[in-house]
Formats: structure tokens, C-alpha cells, sequence
């Protein structure tokens, strides 16, 4: 399972991680406090589940060491079920889904609508930090795909690599993140919201078949973002569409620019 209802969920049953997280923003530990999923525990996506900022982009691959402590202080433990949620529409979400699979845990599912869908159906929160008893789940790496630069420019000249970000940002129109605008050349753009309800749900699973077919995807194919996170997303609704396969350029846009040998490709504005 990769997607769990509101609904279907029992805290109780699992290990809940609330991953609530904003692009450039503190962190949003203070929200978790205030409220969270009976149980949840707080991991900050920028320090527990990836790596510091450089050369590998702004949300390179985590420290393998450095995650099983951080996933063992949460009480992550390899025989238990993980469940994911941030506030909706699941970036960070799935961004730590794609992490904990990736580091081999085989059952980890995210939380459709986050902690939005969560209150809105009324059900119960609590606040303060709940007290944990650590984990016991070890770390291999390995779980999923993953790819590099190199591999990212194969895929999109003889596959399909997805850019997940808006077509504003992909034709290189307007880019309010990184230095450079743009897209890795062969590229096909499927911006993430393409992939959700208006209420930040998952469309089905057959509607996201049919978007991912309309831009090309076969049981070959891949995405990036800017930094890997947006991506992750598009990734994990590719599991969800039957397509288990899909790698992540984790590295995305953020890591592709840091060579100025890598090409560039824009769209020129019309008019």
C-alpha cells in the first residue's frame, strides 16, 4: 500500500510521521505541537530526511547514517507499518514515502489530503510532542531508482523524464528558486497539480494512468523538480498508477545547473 484514506487509518496500528514542510519557510515543528495525527511525530524534511544543501542540489540523499538515527528516534521500526502526511496536496509527504522506501522499510503509505483532510473529516488531534520509544529499523539503501545527471539526459533522449514544476518554470519563463531557468533538454513538462483534486487529494488511480500515458510514460520513465521533493510526488503517483518502476533525479533542477557544462533548454516567450 502507498496511499492510505483519512478514514482507514488507525494511528494506533502504525508508526505516524507528520512531515509538514514549506519551501524557505522555519520549520513547521511549532504547527506540530499545536496539533498533529494522535501519536505523529514530527521529522523536519530539510535536517532529518535529506542531506545539507551543495553540490548535490538543495535536498540531496541523506546520510544513511544519519537517517536511521533520525528514523529510530521516530520510532521507526522495520516490522511496522509507516504512515506519512504533511498539510496537503502530500509533497513533502511523499518526498518522505519515497525516502523510507528508498532506505528499504517495504511498508510505507501516505496519508491522502494530509493533515487538511485529516481535521476536516473532524477526527480527533492531540498536541505537545508524544513520547517515543525508539525504533529499531536499519537503513540499506536501495529500495527504489534513483537517478544521476547522466542518467536523468538518457532518459529524457530516449525515455520519458518528467519535469514536475510549473510550465512557467520548465520553459525558463520565470524562475523564482534557482540561478538558472530552464529544463534539462528532452524533457516533458507534467506540472504536480495536474496529478491532484482541487482539495489536494490523489486523482485515482486510473485518471493518473491516463496522464501519465497522455505525456508519454511507459514502464520506462522518471522526474525531477527543482530539488527533488515535487518530484517525489509525481513519483509516488506513478506507484500508485501501477508504474513501479519510475525513478527520481533527487538532484533535480537544483543539482543539473550546479555544472554549466549541462545544456539548457528555454522556449522563447510568444509576442
Amino acid at each position: 500500500m502507498t496511499i492510505i484514506d483519512v478514514r482507514k487509518l488507525d494511528p494506533a496500528a502504525c508508526t505516524v510521521l507528520d512531515v509538514r514542510w514549506r519551501l524557505g519557510a522555519p520549520s513547521c515543528r511549532p504547527e506540530h505541537r499545536a496539533g498533529h495525527v494522535p501519536g505523529a511525530v514530527f521529522l523536519d524534511l530539510d535536517e532529518d530526511l535529506c542531506g545539507p544543501p551543495g553540490a548535490g542540489g538543495r535536498h540531496p540523499l541523506p546520510d544513511p547514517t544519519r537517517l536511521q538515527a533520525a528514523l529510530r528516534r521516530a520510532g521507526v521500526r522495520a516490522a511496522r507499518p509507516v504512515v506519512v502526511y504533511d498539510d496537503g496536496p502530500g509533497h513533502a509527504a511523499a518526498r518522505a514515502w519515497w525516502t523510507l522506501t528508498w532506505a528499504g522499510h517495504r511498508d510505507v503509505s501516505v496519508l491522502d489530503g494530509g493533515y487538511q483532510a485529516w481535521t476536516a473529516a473532524g477526527l480527533p488531534v492531540e498536541s505537545g510532542e508524544p513520547e517515543v520509544e525508539p525504533g529499531d529499523f536499519t537503513v540499506r539503501p536501495g529500495g527504489l531508482p534513483v537517478l544521476g545527471a547522466a542518467e536523468a539526459a538518457a532518459l529524457a533522449r530516449d525515455g520519458v523524464l518528467l519535469d514536475a514544476r510549473t510550465a512557467v518554470r520548465y520553459a525558463g519563463h520565470d524562475e523564482p528558486v534557482d540561478p538558472v531557468a530552464g529544463h534539462i533538454p528532452g524533457a516533458v513538462n507534467l506540472p504536480a497539480d495536474r496529478l491532484v483534486t482541487a482539495d489536494g487529494r490523489l486523482r485515482p488511480a486510473g485518471e493518473l494512468r491516463e496522464v501519465f500515458t497522455a505525456a508519454g510514460a511507459g514502464a520506462s520513465a522518471g522526474a525531477y523538480c527543482g530539488s527533488g521533493v515535487t518530484a517525489a510526488h509525481t513519483v509516488w503517483a506513478m506507484h500508485v498508477a501501477g508504474y513501479e518502476r519510475a525513478a527520481l533525479y533527487v538532484g533535480s533542477w537544483s543539482h543539473w545547473i550546479t555544472d554549466p557544462s549541462r545544456p539548457v533548454a528555454a522556449e522563447t516567450p510568444e509576442g
